[in-house]
């Protein structure tokens, strides 16, 4: 089995648990470190006030609390994120700090659905979270057998009115605590826990591979290179592009068209660039004012330029370094997308007068110029630098 630790071959996936305050995130997220070490001799257990003690992390100009533990299934490598306060799970999924590929709800079988258990669901359906396995916590403290049922029914309702699919979502009950004290008094301590890591395995599915996607390349610079033609740089976010492809320019002004001639990396011409590198791409016939930063490189067809959406937004805190005032409709901030910002204007909910520093916010932004969007998109809002 010693050979286990080294190995990094097998697929990694990113969840996190969610749920309201103390009905055991983090006991369980001990657990998990300490069933799968047990268990399968995979990773190593992390202790609960390791994980509690979360250190303040800087992402994106904002402080979150966050706690990364990972563990290994037979299959998989899990990497798992876990908050510690109600407002770091806002602000770490607003942002996309830890981006999930899948989420671990926790709620307590003796209290029930409660408010941030609701409010964690709507917030997994608002950024894209596409996956939630459920383990209803504490059910050592239940006798009542119907009751264990009951709330496992309100936990699907809840999961159904956010569009989950509520009734075939995987729901395991256990004990946190029992597991992560080495117990399994009715099966509910480790063999719940090893029963959760076996429903992640099942459940939630592979992530997509960026290398996979469809080719997207936000454009940093361009060039004009004599008796070559034009070369935009950037970073390759998803996919491959090969010499001879045909690529679309889309945002900012109208949709473009043209090939690829050629692709470089460090001054070296190569066959292809993939997810994660930097390169310049040669582009056939594009003059060097036809293309703009801000402006994407991509597969045609794949992603279109669009002036309205609709956006889940946190607002800094004073402490944060954001603003010391509420704004209000009709804002007109700059919104930061990928390698440039737009001037946009924001309508508020109806209902809703004004939005304090802290606060989130669903709100309808209209921008000056188009911008290559797709659902789950991250951007920043800035004023005045």
């Amino acid at each position: 089995m010693s050979k286990e630790k080294f190995e990094r071959s097998k697929p990694h996936v990113n969840v996190g648990t969610i749920g309201h305050v103390d009905h055991g995130k983090t006991t369980l997220t001990a657990a998990l470190t300490r069933v799968c070490h047990e268990v399968w001799g995979t990773g190593s257990a992390s202790a609960f006030d390791q994980i509690d003690n979360a250190p303040e992390e800087r992402a994106r100009g904002i402080t979150i609390a966050t706690s990364h533990v990972e563990y290994d299934s037979p299959n998989r490598h899990y990497a798992h994120v876990d908050c510690p306060g109600h407002a770091d799970y806002v602000k770490n999924m607003i942002t996309g700090a830890a981006q999930m590929d899948g989420a671990i709800l926790v709620c307590s079988a003796a209290d029930g659905p409660m408010p941030q258990t609701r409010e964690h669901i709507l917030l997994s359906r608002q950024v894209g979270v596409p996956f939630i396995v459920v383990f209803l916590n504490k059910a050592d403290m239940v006798d009542d057998e119907e009751l264990l049922e009951l709330v496992e029914m309100e936990v699907r309702d809840l999961l159904s009115t956010y569009d989950f699919p509520g009734d075939d979502t995987p729901i395991i009950t256990g004990s946190a605590l029992m597991a992560l004290e080495g117990k399994d008094d009715n099966e509910m301590g480790t063999t719940a826990v090893k029963k959760l890591v076996e429903a992640l395995d099942d459940y939630i599915p592979e992530p997509e591979r960026a290398i996979d996607q469809p080719f997207l390349m936000p454009i940093e610079d361009v060039f004009s290179i004599s008796g070559r033609g034009t070369v935009v740089t950037g970073r390759v976010e998803r996919g491959i592009i090969k010499t001879g492809d045909e690529v679309e320019i889309v945002g900012i002004r109208d949709t473009t068209k043209t090939t690829c001639t050629g692709v470089e990396m460090f001054r070296k011409l190569l066959d292809e660039g993939r997810a994660g590198e930097n390169i310049g791409a040669l582009l056939r016939g594009t003059k060097r004012d036809d293309v703009e930063r801000g402006q994407v490189l991509c597969v045609p067809g794949s992603i279109k330029p669009h002036t309205k959406f609709e956006c889940e937004v946190y607002v800094l805190s004073k402490e944060e370094g954001g603003r010391h005032t509420p704004f209000f409709k009709g804002y007109r901030p700059q919104f930061y997308f990928r390698t440039t910002d737009v001037t946009g204007s924001c309508e508020l909910p109806e209902g809703v007068e004004m939005v304090m520093p802290g606060d989130n916010v669903k709100m309808v932004v209209t921008l000056i110029a188009p911008i290559a969007m797709e659902d789950g998109l991250r951007f920043a809002i800035r004023e005045g630098g």
